[in-house]
């Protein structure tokens, strides 16, 4: 039987986020492929640099009226919304969340530069933490604590992406860190769109990772420890991530080349196995932020 088109664009991503699917039960791991399924279709919208600007802008525009079908109860068209719905109405998922996805997806349509922390983490919240808001509300939980962790993670998971792709988002004349960063540590654009490290841009790369850092440690803090065994797979996610970022700092930051640092496989079977025993065991102290 032909898998549903969610669970096939989980298939066939390498993400992180998918493969922390794997730490969870049936029925959330399918609410889980389809929640992915939809965020990384609105995002390949907005990256597909080969079709013009206003056309993905309308695709977004589309996507935002059927997973606002979705929501209603109505009838989606696009498949991938279809298979979200029973878990959009058995978990009670609110357009707004949606909504505030496509306006971070729709931001990367028209924001090359950022000004100000302030500026990105209102990007980092719209593309990741409102997707730890949405996965909560599948993963469950009781204490309302729980949306601040997802708030903080998603800014720590995202600063640790943009950190990582450096050098492939000025490939495509993007800069993500804050202009007012690079001012501040006398780093100018032609720089980093050329690849040129110096130690000017060591303590800028630092300075990010250390805005990372403070938000994991956040996470950490507002994750009660009854809770800690539901979100299981954002504390992968976490683990992950964090060693991503003690990677790129082992390193030296070596995050100016097109092609972005990785984790190797055996590095993430290693931590979901830890993350796993941790869980069965019960011994659930948060494997970051430290």
């Amino acid at each position: 039987m032909t898998p549903p088109v969610s669970e096939q664009i989980t298939q066939r991503s390498a993400s992180n986020l998918a493969l922390a699917f794997i730490m969870l039960p049936k029925e959330k791991r399918a609410g889980m492929s389809a929640l992915y399924a939809f965020c990384r279709e609105v995002d390949d919208v907005a990256d597909e640099e080969t079709v013009p600007l206003a056309d993905r802008r309308q695709q977004l525009t589309q996507w935002r009226a059927d997973v606002r079908l979705a929501c209603e109860g109505s009838q989606p068209q696009f498949a991938v919304n279809r298979e979200l719905q029973p878990f959009i109405a058995r978990h009670h998922l609110p357009f707004a969340l949606f909504d505030d996805l496509i306006r971070g997806v729709e931001m990367d349509l028209d924001v090359a530069r950022y000004e100000t922390w302030e500026h990105l983490e209102q990007y980092c919240y719209r593309v990741a933490s409102v997707v730890g808001l949405l996965s909560i509300e599948i993963f469950g939980y009781q204490d309302p604590a729980c949306r601040t962790y997802a708030v903080h993670l998603g800014q720590a998971l995202q600063l640790t992406n943009i950190l990582r792709d450096i050098g492939n988002d000025a490939a495509r004349g993007r800069i993500y860190l804050p202009l007012a960063e690079l001012t501040r540590h006398q780093v100018t654009e032609a720089e980093i769109l050329r690849g040129e490290f110096s130690p000017r841009f060591r303590r800028l790369a630092q300075t990010t990772a250390s805005r990372a850092r403070h938000h994991y440690a956040l996470a950490r803090a507002a994750l009660p420890t009854p809770e800690r065994r539901n979100m299981v797979a954002a504390e992968l996610m976490g683990a992950v991530y964090w060693r991503l970022l003690r990677k790129l700092e082992q390193a030296d930051f070596p995050v100016l080349a097109p092609q972005p640092t990785k984790l190797h496989k055996l590095q993430k079977l290693r931590l979901i196995l830890r993350t796993w025993y941790r869980s069965a065991t019960g011994a659930l102290t948060p494997n970051y932020g430290v």
